[in-house]
């Protein structure tokens, strides 16, 4: 019984890392750039979020809103700042992320205050009941982990299925050559930006909800999103999904039968293995050969 619960906290756990690694994909798909600042800009909406639920909103109306301001939220960062680097270095804007990072966060702070705050859940935090046996999965756990199977889904359809998609990536891998197909490189840029804000805001609620927010409250799982998404390949969204589900098992059964102080070195030692192994990913597809 106690393996089946820390199976079940594990999938949950893994989860809330897929659904941040789903964002970092999204934009390394999309504009080939790792942005480090997608934690806080999750962050910043769900506090928004927060304001309006105890203003009297519904979760489900705050969680839309938060949506919304995550799409115009990355588009205004692409469009104002991203933009405006000089990219002859693909370190410039990965600074820029960095830096973001840390004024976000301050900026947090100051309109939202630094003070731990109560986020509800859209459903009942609860485990589920079978029989009188209690297990370690709720609602709200399902709810998280349908929503990043959804999300997962539909970025699927939309960069192998649809026009939008193509010419997202042409626009990422060669502008040069997408201006002269006629790709609007700009737009798509953008649009890429926006659409990884909308997932990384969606990722920031599931992971609040039932817990305590705060401007730091996503920190964590930068470092654990960041080895899903490496771990699955930045290039893949199924990958996202799978790299989290596997390193949030992983974790938990650690913690569970180990210690939970060795879950940070575990998870450097699956990193430093991958790299070793493979490190473009477990799913990751074969480069072209350069000469």
């Amino acid at each position: 019984m106690q393996l089946l619960n820390t199976l079940l906290s594990g999938l949950t756990l893994g989860a809330v890392y897929a659904a941040f690694a789903l964002a970092l994909v999204l934009i390394w798909r999309s504009t080939r750039i790792v942005n480090f600042a997608q934690a806080p800009m999750a962050m910043v909406t769900t506090l928004l979020a927060l304001e309006l639920i105890d203003a009297g909103y519904s979760y489900w109306v705050a969680g839309a809103v938060a949506l919304f301001a995550g799409l115009v939220l990355g588009a205004a960062v692409e469009f104002l700042l991203i933009r405006r680097v000089d990219q002859s270095s693909e370190i410039n804007p990965v600074i820029l992320t960095l830096g973001l990072f840390v004024a976000l966060h301050a900026a947090a702070a100051i309109i939202f205050s630094s003070q731990f705050r109560s986020f509800p859940a859209p459903f009942s935090i609860r485990g589920l009941e079978v029989g009188g046996t209690t297990f370690g999965i709720g609602p709200a756990d399902l709810f998280a982990i349908g929503a990043v199977v959804v999300t997962m889904g539909l970025l699927v359809l939309l960069f192998r299925f649809t026009d939008v998609g193509l010419k997202m990536r042409a626009s990422a891998f060669n502008q040069e050559v997408a201006k002269l197909l006629g790709v609007r490189v700009g737009s798509m840029l953008t649009l890429g930006w926006a659409l990884a804000a909308v997932v990384g805001s969606l990722s920031g609620l599931l992971i609040a909800g039932g817990g305590l927010v705060h401007p730091g409250y996503m920190d964590p799982v930068v470092v654990y999103g960041f080895v899903a998404a490496v771990l699955g390949g930045l290039d893949s969204p199924v990958g996202a999904v799978v790299g989290g589900l596997v390193l949030g098992l992983s974790l938990s059964l650690v913690s569970g039968y180990v210690g939970s102080q060795l879950v940070p070195l575990a998870a450097l030692v699956i990193l430093m293995l991958l790299l070793t192994l493979k490190p473009a990913g477990l799913f990751s597809q074969a480069q072209a050969r350069r000469v």
